[in-house]
């Protein structure tokens, strides 16, 4: 496994016993590779250097795309996947949809979302009540939360402007955006930005709801995490949220960039707290559906094609 070195993943993986390597140079990267069978990268830097790196080897290329942004050079962007590749692996249809627009053989990818780590039983009402109130959060609060970096595509300041627009509507709502790069400083005390939240299952235990305001993405990890944790989700309608969340069933689907419909989905969700409940237990076994297992066979019953096609 090659990944950024003293990054999460490396120290993860080497906990767990997997061989690491820092990612460097493509040069590097090939004395990592006699034996293998397969190289598969998950970014287009990464990319770059396995197709550098496996040149004159018997080795075959995968990358998985997972992000949904339209190609500003649709042929190059095509020209990269389809010579630099034997195999695609995009995380939803709608990156797909994408990839074969911009020219890339259809015949060479495959859909695979995303895995998330399923817990076992759901949170306790006692574990429940220990994470809310961590976040500072009252029996009688509405907590709809997010996770995520912040970067322009997650739409944290769409949350935000949603949030300002129930102020007076929901006095008890408090909206908790977790992530790296959040500001110091909150716009309003029903704001709370905790930074990187190391624990998950004690994040998504303090919750009501989980919002996804994206602006684009390729699938969702953090929606059909939450969903796994039976917390209903209100996620914008765009690239591969649709495939995830089910409107009217585990959450809503809002046009993206749009605060005023945000806010509205969060004041409906508050509204009824039996039919939440209700979409709780289907958000669960929605989740269910990206397992860790599931995900992993599908990849190797992808590879095992790449391997038995003779490439």
């Amino acid at each position: 496994m090659a990944c950024p070195a003293d990054s999460a993943l490396m120290r993860r993986a080497s906990q767990e016993g997997f061989a690491t390597i820092p990612l460097g140079s493509a040069f590097h990267l090939r004395g990592a590779l006699h034996g293998a069978q397969i190289v598969h990268a998950h970014t287009g830097r990464a990319q770059n250097l396995a197709f550098l790196a496996a040149m004159r080897l018997s080795i075959a290329r995968v990358a998985t795309r997972h992000v949904a942004f339209e190609p500003r050079r649709p042929r190059i962007h095509a020209l990269k996947y389809t010579m630099a590749c034997d195999g695609i692996i995009a995380v939803s249809q709608a990156v797909r949809s994408i990839l074969v627009k911009a020219g890339v053989p259809a015949s060479k990818v495959v859909v695979i979302p995303n895995a998330v780590e399923t817990p076992v039983v759901s949170a306790s009402a006692g574990e429940r009540r220990a994470a809310r109130l961590k976040y500072g959060l009252a029996e009688r609060d509405f907590a709809a939360g997010h996770l995520g970096a912040f970067t322009p595509e997650k739409g944290q300041d769409v949350a935000i402007e949603a949030a300002m627009l129930l102020s007076e509507r929901m006095p008890h709502l408090r909206v908790i955006l977790a992530g790296e790069g959040s500001p110091a400083a909150p716009p309003d005390a029903r704001v709370l930005f905790p930074g990187f939240v190391a624990d998950r299952n004690e994040f998504f235990a303090a919750l009501d709801l989980f919002i996804m305001p994206s602006r684009s993405e390729g699938w969702g990890l953090a929606a059909a995490e939450a969903l796994a944790h039976g917390i209903p989700v209100v996620a914008s309608h765009t690239g591969g949220l649709p495939e995830i969340v089910e409107h009217g069933e585990t959450g809503w689907l809002v046009q993206p960039n749009d605060p005023r419909a945000l806010a509205s989905a969060i004041a409906d969700a508050a509204s009824d707290a039996h039919r939440l409940q209700g979409m709780a237990a289907k958000a669960r076994s929605r989740g269910f559906e990206y397992s860790v297992e599931r995900t992993a066979g599908l990849t190797e019953k992808f590879y095992r094609r790449l391997h038995t096609s003779g490439l």
